[in-house]
């Protein structure tokens, strides 16, 4: 069994960032099957996209689309004038996607900082708990307007420092990091959009709290949806298990084991 890993590589390091991708698609692909069934955090946090729509699309690009469920939505929102790519790191995720979806939208596997279409070719993009994922923002931002066509937008769900902080809290041992990714501020998404020639910006941020009976409920419902890497060499004892599960008791609530997310809702128009 391994620790949490989830530190993002330095974005200037081509070989860690492309070893960094594979295991981040390995990791998705392998939750793939089960993804949806526990992905409730996640469809719960899209609804603030979701009611931000605008009331016409014709070209449509879900970036992370995971298994499909937004997309196929976002196909049926826009009828059949509208052409809506579901892109994904993990083919696993886009095995699924096209299993149960179809033809409901195009399936394509590629990287959100070098997005593999082209130049003003969208009228919206949506992505729901992608980007966190990826280490370099500029980069993602810039492929971001590149693809919008003028007067386009692009909706976006990240999350914030404060997000899985019981967790880090739980797992965390003396003299070592606590192995969660780095997530970046607002401030942060505000310059990198700035940069990338974003001319109107709307950033929001709420706190979406959930609640588990235990321990491995919450693990389930962070390693359920792809959210786990394998860090070298971190083996757990049954000493470590038995810690995190202390610590986390000590958080305990009336409804459960808490587990927090800081949610940044972008709005971007090119």
């Amino acid at each position: 069994m391994t620790t949490l890993s989830f530190a993002t590589p330095d974005s200037r390091s081509t070989t860690r960032r492309d070893d960094w991708q594979a295991r981040v698609a390995r990791a998705f692909s392998r939750a793939a099957p089960r993804y949806t069934e526990r992905a409730v955090a996640q469809r719960i946090m899209a609804e603030p996209l979701l009611s931000r729509l605008p009331e016409r699309a014709e070209r449509v690009l879900d970036l992370g689309c995971g298994p499909g469920e937004m997309a196929a939505h976002l196909a049926d929102r826009f009828g059949s004038g509208c052409t809506v790519i579901g892109l994904d790191l993990a083919p696993g995720m886009l095995e699924v996607a096209r299993r149960t979806h179809g033809n409901a939208a195009n399936w394509l596997c590629g990287d959100a900082a070098a997005l593999p279409l082209e130049d003003v070719s969208q009228d919206l993009v949506i992505s729901n708990l992608a980007i966190q994922w990826c280490p370099d923002l500029d980069a993602v931002m810039a492929e971001l307007r590149r693809v919008l066509r003028p007067g386009g937008r692009a909706l976006v769900n990240t999350l914030g420092p404060g997000t899985l902080a019981e967790v880090g809290q739980a797992w965390s041992r003396p003299g070592q990091p606590d192995g969660l990714l780095s997530f970046r501020d607002a401030t942060r998404h505000w310059q990198a959009a700035l940069a990338a020639g974003f001319h109107r910006l709307d950033c929001r941020e709420q706190t979406a709290r959930f609640h588990y009976p235990d321990l491995t409920a919450v693990m389930a419902s962070i390693k359920g949806v792809g959210a786990q890497t394998a860090r070298p060499g971190g083996k757990l004892t049954r000493a470590d298990l038995a810690r995190a599960a202390q610590r986390y008791e000590a958080l305990r609530e009336p409804e459960g084991l808490p587990v927090t997310y800081r949610l940044l809702t972008l709005e971007l128009h090119a």
